[in-house]
């Protein structure tokens, strides 16, 4: 039987960076939202079921992703951090093999990203397969259901990169050119992110 591997893309952060009142998710990028990009790689990726954690602006973010497969749920306290949407979705994607997380900020991350995670993990079985650009690690990543206990029981700063840490001597890595790392934190980077498609 083929495993089940799900999407999960964080869409609830408060985006006070950004400067625009609403939610960064809605910004357009080469004729769509960000939200609606993010929540596209990861079907056009294989990735089933996709869940959207939602928060700020939440309704608004939920029309933007209007006529696209996928589920929300909304993160009731989304300032607490990362790690609320995470264990979340981990818990709401228990039945999955593995949940592949993707950032609705990161736009230059593509399907065929994701689906090379999807295959390493298919061949080799690892507890994650992560994403590097250069030296750092960033989403995507791909965790396998051994781990979701501990994204269930994440608490605090850095956790989801606690988990990373713990298991990285038996993670599977996969390097990206360094310029796909670009998330949008102000409008300087979604002119640069629109130079880059």
């Amino acid at each position: 039987m083929q495993a089940r591997v799900a999407g999960l893309v964080l869409a609830a952060g408060l985006s006070t960076r950004m400067g625009r009142g609403g939610s960064k998710m809605l910004v357009e990028l080469g004729g769509q939202s960000l939200v609606a990009r993010a929540a596209r790689t990861a079907l056009e990726a294989g990735l089933a079921p996709v869940l959207v954690v939602v928060g700020h602006d939440a309704e608004r973010v939920r029309r933007a992703l209007a006529g696209i497969d996928v589920e929300t749920v909304e993160n009731p306290d989304p300032a607490r951090g990362m790690h609320t949407s995470i264990a979340l979705g981990a818990e709401r994607l228990s039945a999955a093999d593995a949940l592949v997380v993707l950032l609705g900020d990161m736009p230059l991350v593509t399907a065929d990203m994701v689906r090379a995670l999807v295959s390493r993990w298919e061949t080799a079985s690892p507890p994650l397969a992560i994403s590097l650009y250069g030296d750092v690690i960033a989403p995507p990543v791909l965790y396998d259901r051994r781990v979701f206990p501990e994204l269930l029981a994440l608490e605090g700063e850095r956790c989801g990169k606690r988990v990373i840490e713990r298991h990285r001597a038996e993670a599977a890595e996969l390097g990206w050119p360094e310029t796909a790392l670009i998330d949008l934190d102000d409008p300087a980077d979604v002119a640069r992110a629109e130079a880059l498609l």
